[in-house]
């Protein structure tokens, strides 16, 4: 297999451990037997979860797309075709903490360059794809995250952290290095996707009320 999507050192073996085995468990009860190959990707997300578990470090060693493979009647590469397409796996060893910054039309108009060199400042990291010296962040750049209204968006492993600037950036950070994590959503005073500030429109609790 060529290792230009994995690292040249890769695990021995990999064997799913009791948490994830339930995980698993779950997962092929919605699929018929006959089509089980379609738990391919919760599989892969299992396996990567599990190695954040036990080494700290969230990625899918190719030995777990085998075994994967093996699990569900697959062919081995297509396995791989999947874990290499979509960039929720990752197929490379990655820091503590997964930083991704959406840089996509609507988080760019609203200042995700500044978040980008909140972050690099922040860690050290020059490039996306980098992992600071320190082990502790890796900085990937992704496509639409799906909060526009909140733009820009930068999200920590599975956390997503809305109405992002450079300060409030370099603050989620500073929490995360001191092994605090911030609570994930909007960064400003606003409830979910509402106005900052509070709602403007139909501020009244019943229609009772408008009357």
């Amino acid at each position: 297999m060529s290792t230009a999507w994995t690292p040249a050192e890769q695990p021995d073996s990999f064997v799913f451990d009791s948490a994830s085995e339930a995980e698993i468990a779950g997962v092929l009860s919605k699929y018929p037997d006959e089509r089980k190959a379609s738990a391919v990707m919760p599989l892969l997300y299992i396996a990567q979860r599990q190695m954040g578990r036990v080494t700290g470090s969230v990625w899918v060693p190719v030995v777990a797309m085998d075994v994967i493979a093996q699990r569900l009647g697959m062919a081995a590469i297509r396995v791989y075709e999947v874990a290499s397409f979509y960039t929720m796996f990752n197929t490379r060893p990655i820091g503590r903490y997964h930083l991704q910054v959406c840089t996509t039309t609507p988080c760019w108009l609203r200042g995700s360059d500044d978040v980008v060199e909140a972050c690099q400042k922040a860690t050290g990291i020059q490039h996306f794809g980098e992992t600071s010296a320190d082990g502790l962040f890796t900085m990937t750049e992704v496509e639409c995250l799906g909060a526009c209204a909140n733009a820009p968006i930068l999200q920590v492993d599975d956390d997503f952290y809305e109405d992002m600037n450079a300060e409030r950036t370099a603050q989620v950070i500073a929490e995360l290095r001191a092994g605090r994590r911030p609570t994930p959503g909007p960064m400003i005073d606003r409830n979910v996707s509402a106005p900052e500030g509070g709602r403007k429109t139909l501020l009244s609790s019943s229609t009772a009320d408008q009357e």
